[in-house]
């Protein structure tokens, strides 16, 4: 089963956008291809620049708290790569996975390595959670949601976690551990919290650009609420270079809110060529050498919960 998986996703993500092909046509995914002109490159580079910094600096903030050494030229680097490389793969997850590994190798910790990432991804999906419940209190989506229906499989998840074997109470207590000292703490959440709505943000404004550019002219205030969601369902492994649940998605939610099912596809289309685009500058990471490694070659303490005076090349 764990070998079928992978292809089981794909073949369900084929099969959304077959299923939408088959009901809207083939036009609603061409028209989203013509419709990205060099405006929309531009704001998509720019955007990317914007969120890749501030999602980088947050992993930043994160690993060196857990005392790995990593230069925010390095995390920018890294990040780009591990974009472009989840835009590119199946899954959408190996960027993370290969920028995870390859930093913990390179500290001489693979585990924190895949913890300060972990913690550095959860963040950005914790606030953006937290935006998408808002926007469901509201009430101002015009699609039914059933809350509790989503929220049964994180329970389900935590139940697993609590009450698994040892080995997964084990590592169940080493991860909480390195959160309080990597994430969950008044010097560094904070920061966390304020980089992840700023990358969230530019998710949001390039989702924004995507509908403009698809021709969709509702107001920001019909739009916002389905792109919020759409960001939400994004988040479901079932996709082809994250294409599938979003344009689904976004079918149903454009044609109940009155902006035709076929411009809410056209709108993922665009989304997703442009999401890659912003991943682009990841191509000259992928030929580079370690030359940029060498400044972050440096013995740091084994965690910074230590006193601040022991860490004093640490401090700015």
């Amino acid at each position: 089963m764990r070998r079928a998986w992978p292809w089981l996703r794909l073949v369900a993500a084929v099969g959304i956008l077959v299923a939408l092909a088959w009901r809207l046509g083939a036009d609603a995914f061409l028209d989203g291809l013509h419709a990205v002109d060099g405006r929309a490159v531009a704001a998509a580079l720019g955007i990317g620049l914007l969120t890749t910094v501030a999602s980088a600096w947050r992993w930043r903030l994160i690993a060196r708290r857990l005392g790995l050494p990593l230069t925010l030229r390095a995390a920018v680097s890294d990040y780009y790569r591990g974009l472009l490389l989840n835009a590119v793969l199946p899954a959408g997850v190996l960027g993370d996975v290969h920028r995870a590994v390859n930093h913990g190798r390179q500290a001489g910790d693979v585990g924190r390595g895949v913890r300060a990432v972990v913690f550095e991804r959860a963040a950005g999906q914790v606030v953006l959670i937290a935006l998408g419940v808002a926007v469901l209190v509201t009430g101002s989506v015009p699609v039914p949601v059933d809350v509790p229906a989503l929220a049964l499989p994180a329970a389900a998840l935590v139940l697993v976690a609590a009450f698994g074997s040892a080995k997964v109470r084990r590592a169940a207590r080493t991860t909480w551990a390195d959160a309080r000292t990597g994430l969950v703490n008044r010097e560094v959440l904070p920061k966390v919290t304020l980089l992840s709505a700023a990358a969230l943000a530019g998710h949001v404004a390039l989702f924004v650009v995507a509908a403009r550019a698809a021709g969709a002219d509702a107001p920001l205030s019909r739009l916002l609420p389905l792109v919020v969601l759409a960001l939400l369902v994004m988040a479901v492994p079932l996709n082809v270079g994250g294409f599938g649940p979003r344009e689904a998605f976004l079918a149903v939610a454009f044609g109940a809110a009155g902006l035709g099912a076929a411009q809410g596809v056209t709108t993922g289309v665009v989304y997703g060529v442009l999401a890659l685009i912003s991943s682009l500058p990841g191509v000259l990471t992928l030929f580079g050498g370690p030359a940029h490694r060498s400044e972050q070659r440096q013995v740091l303490p084994e965690r910074l919960d230590q006193p601040r005076e022991h860490v004093p090349a640490l401090v700015g």
